[in-house]
């Protein structure tokens, strides 16, 4: 069994400023988190040993510290603003390709576009960029865009962890259902997450199974995922090391290894050991 890390895989640069970010923050005093900081058991773990507290975006003033900290995932500029007028000091880790898609979001609508968002409705990042514009229409499938009613012009943008190969495909289902209307694409799929899902796509032409470390609820690494079983490979999700089997990889020949935006680079040299331990055993065996 031979084993292959993808050429781009794990944390971010979002996602270290954030985590970076938190622990400064946290060193002076109690601070609360409005959220998950990224979607990582591991990483909220970790917050919880600094005496990082937990509380909700959208509970304005209802928090145990008077320091409170905005996810890397964002959040509406009202809920920014309504937390700092409530007296709060914020210390906001947005990622910065984030605030790019929420500025592309309200470009469009100030030049008179219908906003329309490619992504998952209850994502915290989308309910971020919907914050500030109510009127939007969230899409995930054709299903929805089919359900889009008429407009003279569409403005789309995408959550920023979402395939680009889906959006740009919705896109053109949108074209299609409404073939008299302009439709407006900016492009914000962050370039980590294309960069991920490009490697994936490398990975696949060689591998017939794929381990894909991330948390469960991380968009990007559910994304990743669900690629790889598309392509037809045997695929593995796992949060951390221990969870891998040996029985699991009996009939694997190549193993690729990629792992989400906010996956910790010490769970990925974990799950790459392990991996090489059951290699060798099994080689030993035989």
């Amino acid at each position: 069994m031979k084993i292959h890390l993808a050429t781009h895989f794990g944390m971010c640069f979002g996602v270290r400023a954030a985590l970076r970010s938190t622990h400064e923050v946290a060193k002076s005093g109690p601070v609360t988190l409005l959220g998950q900081l990224v979607h990582n058991p591991l990483v909220e773990e970790h917050m919880r040993s600094l005496g990082v507290r937990q509380g909700e975006l959208d509970r304005v003033g209802q928090s145990e510290s008077r320091r409170v900290v905005i996810s890397a995932h964002g959040a509406a500029d009202r809920q920014r603003e309504a937390w700092k007028v409530a007296g709060f000091e914020v210390t906001d880790t947005t990622c910065p390709l984030v605030r790019k898609a929420h500025q592309a979001l309200e470009g469009l609508v100030r030049e008179g576009y219908f906003p329309v968002i490619v992504g998952q409705a209850g994502h915290v990042e989308v309910r971020g960029l919907r914050g500030d514009f109510p009127g939007a229409m969230v899409v995930l499938d054709e299903m929805d865009v089919e359900g889009l009613p008429f407009q003279k012009h569409f403005g789309v943008v995408a959550q920023t962890t979402q395939p680009l190969m889906k959006v740009l495909r919705l896109v053109e289902v949108l074209k299609c259902r409404h073939p008299e209307s302009e439709v407006r694409f900016v492009d914000t799929v962050c370039r980590p997450t294309k960069q991920r899902q490009s490697a994936l796509e490398e990975l696949c032409g060689r591998c017939d199974t794929m381990v894909v470390i991330g948390g469960r609820n991380s968009n990007n690494t559910k994304q990743l995922a669900e690629t790889a079983r598309e392509r037809g490979l045997k695929v593995w999700q796992v949060e951390r090391a221990e969870e891998l089997e040996g029985e699991w990889f009996v009939r694997s020949r190549e193993v690729g290894v990629t792992a989400g935006t906010s996956t910790l680079d010490e769970t990925v040299r974990a799950v790459m050991d392990r991996l090489q331990r059951f290699a060798a055993e099994a080689g030993a065996a035989n």
